[in-house]
């Protein structure tokens, strides 16, 4: 019996349909690699929510300092002074994290820059939220007190951040919120945004309690004096801004984020 051979048109048609089979293959695996690297994230952050928890503990019941008065120690790790680099295995929260005794990376911050490109380094691609928990109004040089964060669940500590300047994406050790303030509290000029919302759109937040959320900006940052476009890198703000939103302590909006 003679057997029919399959026809051009038809060899086409088969390839193309493999050609979009293996598409959405890679499809599919792609967005399992950016699940599995968000769960990693959250897992990093928890790691140093409870950290600094623990050091708190140690401490007079005093969060991290998000930095000293000299720079040269800031809560992810320290330098011999201006414009050498961070060692993240000496910074103040390392003895609470683990074997590595430093921040994990962010898996999905890949290609932030480095070296002489940047000012920041060793961070894990993590901002503290340095004006109202690594800091106060009154000192900016001394953590917050436990007991002055009454809404625990309410209040941000940690966030995914990154800083966009002209060349790239660099680590920023602040999760910086709407407005500065000054040393009586009051609100006054606006800031340069760092929460990165690199997870499907979403940045991951460790809030006062140790619970970890993913939430979606409310507003976006513009191009800053570094030539970085905010907007187009995702880098913005979350939540209400009114008095600082989900960054004061002192403010209450009657459910936990996140759930």
């Amino acid at each position: 019996m003679q057997r029919r051979a399959f026809t051009l048109l038809e060899l086409l048609v088969v390839m193309a349909i493999v050609s979009v089979l293996a598409l959405l293959g890679l499809g599919a695996a792609g967005g399992v690699k950016d699940h599995a690297q968000a769960a990693q994230c959250v897992s990093n952050l928890r790691q140093l929510a409870t950290a600094n928890l623990a050091y708190a503990a140690d401490n007079e019941a005093r969060y991290v300092t998000a930095q000293d008065i000299t720079n040269t120690v800031r809560w992810h790790g320290t330098r011999d002074g201006d414009g050498s680099p961070f060692d993240p295995t000496k910074g103040p929260l390392a003895p609470y994290l683990g074997t590595e005794g430093r921040v994990k990376l962010c898996p999905t911050l890949r290609d932030a820059l480095k070296g002489t490109d940047t000012f920041e380094e060793g961070t894990g691609g993590y901002g503290y939220n340095a004006v109202y928990v690594g800091g106060t109004a009154r000192d900016i040089y001394i953590g917050e007190r436990m007991a002055n964060v009454p809404r625990v669940s309410l209040t941000v500590m940690f966030t995914d951040t990154a800083f966009p300047r002209a060349n790239g994406l660099q680590e920023y050790a602040y999760c910086e919120p709407f407005r500065s303030i000054d040393a009586a509290g009051r609100l006054r000029g606006v800031l340069s945004p760092s929460v990165h919302f690199r997870h499907a759109s979403r940045a991951n937040v460790a809030w006062c309690d140790g619970h970890v959320s993913g939430e979606t900006s409310s507003q976006l940052g513009t191009t800053n004096s570094y030539g970085g476009d905010a907007k187009k890198t995702k880098i913005g703000w979350f939540g209400p801004n009114a008095e600082n939103g989900f960054w004061n302590p002192a403010r209450s909006y009657g459910s936990v984020p996140g759930n």
